[in-house]
């Protein structure tokens, strides 16, 4: 599965994202192992010219392929969103936060909680071990955790609108 990466600047993605590159990333969004010569087939290219153009998108950034797996499947029936309130360097904070493997994602927010970080755990006291460890971050001054009970929607489908 392909899917935009973060952190791109917005010049090079308007270069290389035109009506051509969303659809390529589209095709590969629906099956990332879809092979170049069926994309090309969508999109109106040669085989080569797919190949090159996601290789262009590869290598400035603009997105990644990935496997996306199912954390119930792994063993990881709990997931959480938890909402940090912080003091001090909010940047460094999120750099220390991003160095917990069980964290899926790090961002710094506006609103009521200055970051929130999404988290997969084996139970829940594995969830109160990792919101532990979090309390113990330096500039952390409290922590609320939102326990996913049903996942209604995921995509990875953003980014070619």
């Amino acid at each position: 599965m392909a899917k935009p990466r973060q952190g791109v600047g917005e010049g090079i993605a308007h270069a290389l994202l035109d009506d051509v590159g969303k659809q390529i990333i589209e095709q590969l969004q629906e099956d990332g192992r879809r092979p170049y010569a069926t994309i090309g087939k969508a999109v109106g290219l040669s085989e080569a010219a797919v190949r090159q153009r996601v290789q262009r998108l590869l290598d400035a950034g603009v997105m990644q392929i990935v496997a996306v797996t199912d954390p119930l499947q792994l063993g990881f029936p709990r997931q959480a969103m938890i909402g940090l309130r912080t003091t001090g360097d909010l940047e460094a904070i999120a750099d220390r936060l991003a160095e917990v493997e069980e964290l899926d994602y790090v961002v710094i927010t506006a609103g009521s909680f200055d970051l929130l970080t999404e988290v997969v755990c084996r139970n829940d006291d594995h969830l109160l071990e990792i919101i532990s460890r979090l309390r113990q971050v330096e500039g952390v001054i409290a922590t609320e955790a939102f326990v996913y009970l049903k996942l209604r929607k995921q995509t990875y489908t953003w980014g070619t609108a």
